[in-house]
């Protein structure tokens, strides 16, 4: 299986290349430095791989939640290179990513990113056998409130960068967590191992049909008291 999958969901800008069960990855965390970075480091990773666009089987895009403007890039960038390479697009959850990297098969992983207006992504993980990562929920806007649907889950894990943003989030619901990881960003290593599984169940659309999950319809939108 040869793919392509990259990120620029959050501060890191993270491609990787599989090659026939080898990973070639490049990965940066700068701010606003995404539209600097992505194509370099595509070309970087596939010379690595020695592979041209064509020879792909697919991309897999981390397609958020995260910065609307992140995914933009990441989605502007998938589209174009799939269409004009021929190739079916794999939409895996950037979240999702970021509790794959996180604990053991079995674990609980809870993950928030930073949506501004006092507010996370939130998405609830178990992390399943093969590095993966199977939601029990779906993805939400979170406010700063206590999170009351981990008490069905909990001890579990919290990873991402939105409980380093609101410690006051992290502080309201510590007691449901064995431990605070400091994964705090997706690594397209991990996109990888989800858009494998994904592109084996036939979960690969058009590039026409990618919509990124914002999640919030606009940055204007009252921000919620809570959801949970």
């Amino acid at each position: 299986m040869k793919l392509l999958a990259l990120d620029t969901s959050s501060l890191a800008c993270t491609v990787a290349v599989l090659r026939d069960g080898t990973v070639y990855e490049q990965h940066e965390e700068q701010e606003r430095a995404h539209t600097r970075l992505l194509v370099p480091m595509i070309r970087a990773a596939l010379d690595e791989a020695g592979l041209a666009l064509a020879e792909l089987d697919a991309i897999v895009l981390g397609n958020g939640p995260g910065s609307f403007i992140g995914m933009r890039i990441a989605a502007s960038v998938t589209e174009g290179l799939a269409f004009g390479a021929g190739l079916p697009v794999v939409p895996v959850s950037s979240m999702a990513a970021v509790a794959a990297d996180v604990g053991e098969t079995g674990d609980i992983v809870c993950v928030a990113q930073d949506a501004h207006m006092q507010e996370v992504y939130l998405g609830l993980y178990e992390r399943s056998a093969g590095g993966l990562a199977r939601p029990l929920r779906e993805e939400c806007l979170q406010g700063q409130a206590r999170i009351a649907e981990l008490a069905h889950y909990a001890p579990g894990i919290a990873a991402g960068f939105g409980w380093q943003r609101y410690p006051e989030l992290r502080e309201l619901n510590a007691d449901q967590f064995v431990f605070v990881s400091d994964q705090y960003y997706p690594r397209a290593s991990a996109l990888l191992r989800l858009g494998a599984a994904a592109f084996a169940a036939g979960q690969q659309i058009s590039p026409a049909d990618i919509e990124p999950a914002y999640l919030r319809q606009t940055v204007a939108q009252k921000p919620a008291a809570s959801v949970s």
